[in-house]
C-alpha cells in the first residue's frame, strides 16, 4: 500500500509542475457515474473470463471443484493483493503520465504509448525477456488490453472504468479460476487429460484476448452514436 500512497504523491507532482492541476484530473472521487463505470466494467470482466473458462470446460469434459483447503483469510488476502496490484498498475499506465500525453498529443498516441508500455512491462513481470515467441504473444495480446484500459480513461476521465476492467479479469483469473502465480485458490480444474481442437483452441485464444476490448470500444461508438 506504501507504493500506491507514493504513486499517488508522484502523480500529484507531476500534475502540479507540468499542468497546474491536481489529483482530481484522475477521476479518483467517487461519483454516482463513477461507481457504476467500476460496477459495469467489473462485471463485463467477470462474464468473458466465465464465458472462456466454462467454454473450455465443456469441449475437453473437464470440471471445477471447490478447493476444500482453501480458508477465507486466504481468499482475502489474495484478493487483497490482486486489488493492489491493479491500482498499481492502473496509477502508472493510466494516471498522470497519461493524462498529460492525452493533453499534449491526443487521444489515439497517447493510448498507443500507454499500450506499448504495458506490453513491455508484461515482458518483465511475467519473466519472459529471452523467449522472443513469448515475448510477441504476451505484447501484443497486453498492449491490446493496455489500450482498451487507456481508452477507457480517456473516455470517462476516471480510472474507475479502467479499474473495474482490470479487478474483474484478474480477480477471477487470479483467485477463482486459479490461473497465474498465485497457485491453486477458490476453484481447482479436475483434468481428465483431453485437450482442446486446434480450432476451438484457437477461436477461443482470439476470443479471450478480443472480446472485452471490442465490447468496451463498441459500447462508446454506441454511445457517441446516441449522443
Amino acid at each position: 500500500m506504501l507504493g500506491i500512497l507514493i504513486q499517488l504523491a508522484i502523480s500529484w507532482g507531476l500534475l502540479k509542475w507540468l499542468e497546474k492541476e491536481n489529483l482530481s484530473v484522475l477521476g479518483l472521487l467517487p461519483t454516482r457515474k463513477r461507481v457504476l463505470h467500476l460496477f459495469l466494467g467489473f462485471l463485463a470482466s467477470v462474464l468473458i473470463i466465465s464465458i472462456y473458462y466454462l467454454s473450455i470446460t465443456y469441449l475437453t469434459e473437464n470440471s471445477w471443484s471447490l478447493n476444500q483447503d482453501y480458508s477465507l483469510s486466504e481468499f482475502t488476502m489474495a484478493a487483497w493483493w490482486t486489488l493492489k496490484s491493479v491500482l498499481f498498475e492502473e496509477l502508472l499506465f493510466r494516471g498522470a503520465l497519461l493524462y498529460i500525453l492525452l493533453k499534449k498529443i491526443g487521444e489515439v498516441r497517447a493510448c498507443l504509448i500507454s499500450a506499448v508500455a504495458f506490453g513491455i512491462y508484461h515482458w518483465f513481470s511475467y519473466q519472459v525477456l529471452g523467449q522472443p515467441i513469448t515475448m510477441v504473444y504476451v505484447f501484443i495480446t497486453t498492449g491490446i488490453w493496455g489500450y482498451m484500459f487507456a481508452f477507457a480513461f480517456s473516455r470517462t476521465r476516471s480510472l474507475y472504468l479502467p479499474i473495474g476492467l482490470h479487478l474483474g479479469w484478474n480477480l477471477f483469473n487470479l483467485v477463482v479460476f486459479s490461473q497465474g502465480g498465485l497457485g491453486d485458490q477458490l476453484l481447482v480444474s479436475t483434468e481428465n487429460g483431453n485437450l482442446l481442437p486446434d480450432p476451438s483452441s484457437l477461436i477461443l485464444q482470439i476470443f479471450q484476448v478480443l472480446a472485452l476490448p471490442v465490447l468496451i470500444l463498441s459500447y462508446f461508438k454506441f454511445r457517441k452514436t446516441s449522443s
